[in-house]
């Protein structure tokens, strides 16, 4: 799928959270610029993990922002949504292509070149590639360095997103990797002010080398 930008990927985490004050905060995310929106809560049953996605995707459309499912392709096709992401140690990304069609968004972690290369093969649209900082939101993250994200993003002709860890602290760290957005779970999910948090993860990422050169 073309013409889709990821500056600013959130993945959401209810954890601890009522199911207004997590609607709250995806919708405070979008008037601060998320570009994309990924229902992740893998913890939760099939019946709750629909009703969530189908609460969030309400906040999606009315901002005009892509609503992503993870791994859940039945919920993604049943919701109309825009797009899944899985794992590695999901579905396998062909089949996933073959069962979205060729006009959703297909989205697959990598976390290195092989996987990366294979992903776009199988037709991902976008990689998702990381932890490139330390998380506490995905146990089995891999971990990647910026030197191994540089070469994963070298070896493909798809855009690649940082994921993992990063803050409004750290995302400047990013400046050397040319990345085509980042990937936020708790710098947002867990902010005080999740439209300020993503007002500055924006205006920062926009700020590396990337776009200042431009």
């Amino acid at each position: 799928m073309e013409n889709i930008n990821y500056p600013l990927y959130l993945v959401t985490d209810s954890s601890g959270k009522t199911d207004e004050e997590f609607l709250t905060v995806i919708e405070e995310s979008l008037k601060g610029g998320v570009s994309v929106v990924q229902v992740r809560e893998k913890e939760l049953e099939l019946i709750p993990f629909y009703e969530r996605a189908k609460a969030v995707k309400e906040l999606t459309d009315k901002y005009e922002v892509p609503l992503i499912i993870n791994d859940r392709i039945s919920v993604c096709i049943g919701l109309g949504a825009d797009g899944a992401h899985i794992g590695q140690n999901d579905l396998d990304g062909e089949i996933a292509r073959d069962i979205l069609g060729p006009d959703r968004i297909l989205g697959i972690s990598a976390s290195t070149v092989d996987e990366a290369i294979k992903a776009e093969r199988d037709g991902a649209d976008y990689i998702g590639c990381g932890a490139v900082f330390p998380t506490s939101t995905k146990d089995d993250a891999d971990s990647v360095t910026i030197e191994e994200f540089k070469k994963i993003k070298e070896s493909v002709n798809i855009p690649v997103l940082a994921i993992g860890g990063i803050s409004e602290e750290n995302v400047c760290e990013l400046a050397s990797t040319d990345a085509d957005g980042i990937c936020v779970v708790s710098a947002i999910m867990n902010s005080k002010d999740p439209k300020e948090s993503s007002e500055i993860l924006l205006k920062e990422f926009k700020n590396l080398s990337k776009y200042t050169k431009k």
